[in-house]
Protein backbone atom coordinates (compact mmCIF):
# COMPACT_ATOMS: atom_id res chain seq x y z
CA UNK A 1 0.00 0.00 0.00
CA UNK A 2 2.79 2.60 1.22
CA UNK A 3 4.86 1.73 -2.66
CA UNK A 4 1.16 1.80 -4.33
CA UNK A 5 0.82 5.33 -2.74
CA UNK A 6 4.12 6.44 -3.58
CA UNK A 7 4.34 5.29 -7.17
CA UNK A 8 0.83 6.78 -7.68
CA UNK A 9 1.15 10.20 -6.17
CA UNK A 10 4.63 10.55 -7.55
CA UNK A 11 3.29 9.73 -11.21
CA UNK A 12 0.44 12.64 -10.80
CA UNK A 13 3.14 14.97 -9.87
CA UNK A 14 5.43 14.22 -12.94
CA UNK A 15 2.92 13.80 -14.95
CA UNK A 16 1.14 17.64 -14.00
CA UNK A 17 4.91 19.12 -14.15
CA UNK A 18 5.94 17.74 -17.51
CA UNK A 19 2.55 18.92 -19.11
CA UNK A 20 2.16 22.22 -20.59
CA UNK A 21 -1.66 21.95 -20.86
CA UNK A 22 -2.01 20.79 -17.08
CA UNK A 23 -0.47 24.24 -15.67
CA UNK A 24 -3.82 25.15 -14.32
CA UNK A 25 -4.79 25.88 -10.70
CA UNK A 26 -7.14 22.91 -10.65
CA UNK A 27 -3.90 20.43 -11.22
CA UNK A 28 -1.77 23.20 -9.63
CA UNK A 29 -3.76 21.87 -6.20
CA UNK A 30 -3.94 18.63 -7.17
CA UNK A 31 -0.03 18.24 -7.41
CA UNK A 32 0.29 19.54 -3.99
CA UNK A 33 -2.46 17.45 -2.55
CA UNK A 34 -0.69 14.33 -3.62
CA UNK A 35 2.62 15.90 -2.55
CA UNK A 36 1.01 16.43 1.06
CA UNK A 37 -0.61 12.20 0.79
CA UNK A 38 3.30 11.45 0.10
CA UNK A 39 4.18 13.75 3.53
CA UNK A 40 1.59 11.99 5.32
CA UNK A 41 1.73 8.82 4.73
CA UNK A 42 5.34 8.96 5.00
CA UNK A 43 5.04 10.04 8.66
CA UNK A 44 3.62 6.77 9.95
CA UNK A 45 3.82 3.74 7.97
CA UNK A 46 8.01 3.39 7.27
CA UNK A 47 8.23 3.64 11.38
CA UNK A 48 5.62 0.83 11.28
CA UNK A 49 7.43 -1.83 7.99
CA UNK A 50 10.52 -0.87 10.22
CA UNK A 51 9.01 -2.25 13.30
CA UNK A 52 7.53 -4.96 11.81
CA UNK A 53 11.29 -5.76 9.66
CA UNK A 54 12.60 -5.68 13.19
CA UNK A 55 10.03 -7.47 14.80
CA UNK A 56 10.06 -4.71 17.78
CA UNK A 57 7.57 -2.17 18.75
CA UNK A 58 9.35 0.63 20.09
CA UNK A 59 9.43 3.91 19.20
CA UNK A 60 11.58 6.91 20.92
CA UNK A 61 9.69 10.05 23.14
CA UNK A 62 11.68 11.98 20.29
CA UNK A 63 10.12 10.26 17.52
CA UNK A 64 6.76 9.95 18.78
CA UNK A 65 6.04 13.55 19.52
CA UNK A 66 7.56 14.25 15.65
CA UNK A 67 5.04 11.55 14.36
CA UNK A 68 2.13 13.71 16.13
CA UNK A 69 3.79 17.05 14.68
CA UNK A 70 3.97 15.90 10.74
CA UNK A 71 0.93 13.93 11.34
CA UNK A 72 -1.20 16.65 12.78
CA UNK A 73 0.48 19.01 10.06
CA UNK A 74 0.14 17.40 6.80
CA UNK A 75 -3.78 16.27 7.70
CA UNK A 76 -4.07 20.08 7.96
CA UNK A 77 -2.75 20.89 5.20
CA UNK A 78 -5.13 18.87 3.18
CA UNK A 79 -8.10 19.61 5.22
CA UNK A 80 -6.94 23.59 3.46
CA UNK A 81 -6.76 22.12 -0.09
CA UNK A 82 -9.73 20.21 -0.56
CA UNK A 83 -11.24 23.59 0.42
CA UNK A 84 -9.19 25.60 -2.02
CA UNK A 85 -9.48 22.84 -4.01
CA UNK A 86 -13.44 23.37 -4.05
CA UNK A 87 -13.34 27.11 -4.21
CA UNK A 88 -11.39 26.67 -7.81
CA UNK A 89 -14.42 24.76 -9.12
CA UNK A 90 -16.97 26.84 -7.81
CA UNK A 91 -15.27 29.95 -9.78
CA UNK A 92 -14.42 27.40 -12.80
CA UNK A 93 -18.13 26.38 -12.75
CA UNK A 94 -20.20 29.43 -11.55
CA UNK A 95 -18.35 32.36 -12.97
CA UNK A 96 -16.34 30.69 -16.05
CA UNK A 97 -16.02 34.09 -17.89
CA UNK A 98 -14.26 35.59 -14.73
CA UNK A 99 -12.13 32.48 -14.02
CA UNK A 100 -8.48 32.86 -15.24
CA UNK A 101 -9.25 36.91 -13.46
CA UNK A 102 -9.53 35.19 -10.17
CA UNK A 103 -8.08 32.31 -9.88
CA UNK A 104 -4.74 33.73 -10.84
CA UNK A 105 -1.07 32.57 -9.74
CA UNK A 106 -0.96 34.91 -6.88
CA UNK A 107 -4.22 34.03 -4.94
CA UNK A 108 -3.23 30.58 -5.85
CA UNK A 109 0.37 30.76 -4.33
CA UNK A 110 -1.26 32.60 -1.30
CA UNK A 111 -3.81 29.84 -0.34
CA UNK A 112 -1.17 27.42 -0.49
CA UNK A 113 1.21 29.50 1.73
CA UNK A 114 -2.12 30.31 4.25
CA UNK A 115 -2.87 26.69 4.31
CA UNK A 116 0.70 25.54 5.13
CA UNK A 117 0.97 28.74 7.73
CA UNK A 118 -2.19 27.82 9.53
CA UNK A 119 -1.68 23.91 9.76
CA UNK A 120 2.61 24.41 10.96
CA UNK A 121 1.16 26.76 12.92
CA UNK A 122 -1.40 24.35 15.03
CA UNK A 123 1.25 21.25 14.79
CA UNK A 124 3.87 23.23 16.86
CA UNK A 125 1.50 24.33 19.18
CA UNK A 126 -0.19 20.60 19.55
CA UNK A 127 3.50 20.22 19.77
CA UNK A 128 3.77 22.32 22.69
CA UNK A 129 1.31 21.72 24.59
CA UNK A 130 2.19 17.55 24.66
CA UNK A 131 5.60 18.81 26.05
CA UNK A 132 4.26 20.30 29.12
CA UNK A 133 3.00 16.63 29.95
CA UNK A 134 4.46 14.05 31.85
CA UNK A 135 4.22 10.47 31.18
CA UNK A 136 5.29 6.70 33.17
CA UNK A 137 7.92 4.82 31.47
CA UNK A 138 7.13 1.69 29.19
CA UNK A 139 3.84 2.96 27.81
CA UNK A 140 1.94 1.16 25.67
CA UNK A 141 -0.20 3.11 22.22
CA UNK A 142 -2.63 1.06 21.28
CA UNK A 143 -2.29 2.11 17.60
CA UNK A 144 0.49 1.53 14.97
CA UNK A 145 1.62 5.42 15.06
CA UNK A 146 1.58 8.14 17.96
CA UNK A 147 -1.88 9.91 16.87
CA UNK A 148 -2.38 12.67 19.04
CA UNK A 149 -5.92 11.56 20.84
CA UNK A 150 -4.31 8.39 22.15
CA UNK A 151 -0.95 10.43 23.22
CA UNK A 152 -2.66 12.49 25.20
CA UNK A 153 -4.57 9.49 27.14
CA UNK A 154 -1.40 8.07 28.30
CA UNK A 155 -0.26 11.11 29.99
CA UNK A 156 0.46 10.98 34.16
CA UNK A 157 -0.40 14.69 34.51
CA UNK A 158 -3.62 16.84 33.62
CA UNK A 159 -4.93 16.95 30.23
CA UNK A 160 -7.57 19.46 30.64
CA UNK A 161 -6.43 22.05 28.38
CA UNK A 162 -4.81 19.42 26.21
CA UNK A 163 -8.39 17.99 25.13
CA UNK A 164 -9.80 20.98 25.09
CA UNK A 165 -7.14 22.56 22.53
CA UNK A 166 -7.61 19.50 20.53
CA UNK A 167 -11.60 19.59 20.43
CA UNK A 168 -11.72 23.29 20.07
CA UNK A 169 -9.13 23.38 17.33
CA UNK A 170 -10.61 20.42 15.36
CA UNK A 171 -14.04 22.57 15.24
CA UNK A 172 -12.47 25.11 13.89
CA UNK A 173 -9.96 24.14 11.73
CA UNK A 174 -11.38 21.09 10.38
CA UNK A 175 -15.36 22.67 10.27
CA UNK A 176 -14.19 26.29 8.74
CA UNK A 177 -13.30 24.29 5.28
CA UNK A 178 -15.77 21.96 5.50
CA UNK A 179 -18.64 24.55 5.43
CA UNK A 180 -16.41 26.41 2.54
CA UNK A 181 -16.54 23.20 0.78
CA UNK A 182 -19.85 22.16 1.84
CA UNK A 183 -21.13 26.24 0.84
CA UNK A 184 -19.25 26.07 -2.92
CA UNK A 185 -21.23 22.45 -3.61
CA UNK A 186 -24.17 24.62 -2.47
CA UNK A 187 -23.61 26.97 -5.13
CA UNK A 188 -22.26 24.64 -8.07
CA UNK A 189 -25.37 22.61 -8.15
CA UNK A 190 -27.59 25.06 -8.08
CA UNK A 191 -25.48 26.68 -11.01
CA UNK A 192 -25.57 23.35 -12.97
CA UNK A 193 -29.36 22.74 -12.24
CA UNK A 194 -29.59 26.28 -13.99
CA UNK A 195 -27.81 25.33 -17.13
CA UNK A 196 -30.22 24.43 -20.39
CA UNK A 197 -27.81 22.16 -21.94
CA UNK A 198 -27.58 18.48 -20.78
CA UNK A 199 -24.53 18.20 -22.15
CA UNK A 200 -23.16 21.15 -20.12
CA UNK A 201 -24.80 19.76 -16.77
CA UNK A 202 -23.26 15.99 -17.28
CA UNK A 203 -19.54 17.51 -17.90
CA UNK A 204 -19.57 19.96 -14.53
CA UNK A 205 -21.39 16.84 -12.66
CA UNK A 206 -18.04 14.86 -14.23
CA UNK A 207 -15.79 18.04 -13.13
CA UNK A 208 -16.52 17.66 -9.67
CA UNK A 209 -16.73 14.03 -9.73
CA UNK A 210 -13.00 12.69 -8.75
CA UNK A 211 -13.09 16.19 -5.96
CA UNK A 212 -16.13 14.92 -4.38
CA UNK A 213 -15.18 11.53 -3.79
CA UNK A 214 -11.93 12.40 -2.49
CA UNK A 215 -13.51 14.57 -0.12
CA UNK A 216 -16.30 11.56 0.98
CA UNK A 217 -13.35 9.59 2.03
CA UNK A 218 -10.73 11.81 3.84
CA UNK A 219 -14.28 13.29 5.76
CA UNK A 220 -15.81 10.51 6.04
CA UNK A 221 -12.63 8.10 7.88
CA UNK A 222 -11.59 11.61 10.01
CA UNK A 223 -14.99 11.48 11.14
CA UNK A 224 -15.09 7.36 11.90
CA UNK A 225 -11.89 7.57 13.94
CA UNK A 226 -12.85 10.67 16.23
CA UNK A 227 -16.55 9.36 16.84
CA UNK A 228 -14.83 5.94 16.98
CA UNK A 229 -12.48 6.79 19.96
CA UNK A 230 -15.39 9.02 21.99
CA UNK A 231 -18.08 6.29 21.91
CA UNK A 232 -15.81 3.35 22.26
CA UNK A 233 -11.97 2.49 23.73
CA UNK A 234 -11.27 -0.61 21.91
CA UNK A 235 -7.89 -0.41 20.63
CA UNK A 236 -8.36 -2.41 18.20
CA UNK A 237 -11.25 -1.03 16.43
CA UNK A 238 -9.32 2.41 16.84
CA UNK A 239 -6.36 1.60 15.13
CA UNK A 240 -8.07 -0.18 12.15
CA UNK A 241 -10.16 3.39 11.85
CA UNK A 242 -6.96 5.04 12.01
CA UNK A 243 -5.42 3.29 9.21
CA UNK A 244 -9.07 4.04 7.26
CA UNK A 245 -7.99 7.63 7.97
CA UNK A 246 -4.06 8.08 7.34
CA UNK A 247 -3.18 5.20 4.57
CA UNK A 248 -5.99 4.39 2.63
CA UNK A 249 -7.15 7.90 1.32
CA UNK A 250 -3.66 8.92 -0.10
CA UNK A 251 -3.50 5.80 -1.56
CA UNK A 252 -7.32 5.27 -3.78
CA UNK A 253 -6.59 9.63 -4.16
CA UNK A 254 -4.19 8.94 -7.47
CA UNK A 255 -6.87 6.20 -8.97
CA UNK A 256 -9.54 8.35 -8.31
CA UNK A 257 -8.53 11.28 -9.93
CA UNK A 258 -6.22 9.50 -13.05
CA UNK A 259 -9.63 7.19 -13.69
CA UNK A 260 -12.07 10.20 -13.20
CA UNK A 261 -10.05 13.18 -14.68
Amino acid sequence: MYLVTLLGNMLIILAISSDSHLHSPMYFFLSNLSFTDICFISTTVPKMLVNIQRQSKTISYTDCLSQVCFGVGFAGVENFLLAAMAYDHYVAICHPLRYSVIMNLCLCVLLILLSLTISVVYALLQSLMLLRLSFCTDLEIPHFFCELVQVIKLACSDTLLNNILVYVMTSILGGLPLLGIVFSYIKIVSSILEMPSAGRKSKAFSTCGSHLSVVSLFYGTGFGVYINSAVTDLSRKSAIASVMYSVVPPMLNPFIYSLRT
